[in-house]
């Protein structure tokens, strides 16, 4: 089965991006600060498609660049994966433990349908 023919965890698919490297030694190249860099490159790529949108408007708003928003969250994830592959860095268990964190510094009953930060209400 290929993996593209089912839904993949985001275990399989770090083993799979791993692989990928490896198959074209590129690990080499993955230091933790090439890895952040790539990463803050392709989330500007990302925001780079949103570039000059009406608030109220279709976004993005050329028709053209919606194909390739999919295209570049991908590239985010991939250089994400790959930054806490170096970094032995479970992405799911620090997801939960951010939730929980968010949670306290955030309390429904105090933050609801508000925008200021935990430092500000």
């Amino acid at each position: 089965m290929k993996w593209t023919d089912k839904q993949c965890t985001l275990q399989e698919i770090k083993h799979r991006l791993n692989l990928f490297n490896q198959e074209r030694d590129w690990k080499k190249y993955h230091s933790p600060r090439n890895l952040a860099m790539a990463l803050n490159v392709e989330a500007g790529e990302l925001l780079e498609l949103f570039l000059w949108c009406k608030d109220e408007g279709p976004q993005p708003a050329v028709e053209s660049r919606h194909p390739k928003v999919a295209e570049e969250a991908a590239d985010v994830l991939i250089c994400l994966l790959n930054f806490c592959s170096q970094f032995n860095i479970d992405l799911a268990a620090a997801v939960e433990q951010k939730i929980k964190k968010n949670a306290q510094k955030y309390p429904v009953d105090k933050v609801f349908g508000k925008m200021e930060k935990h430092n500000e209400y």
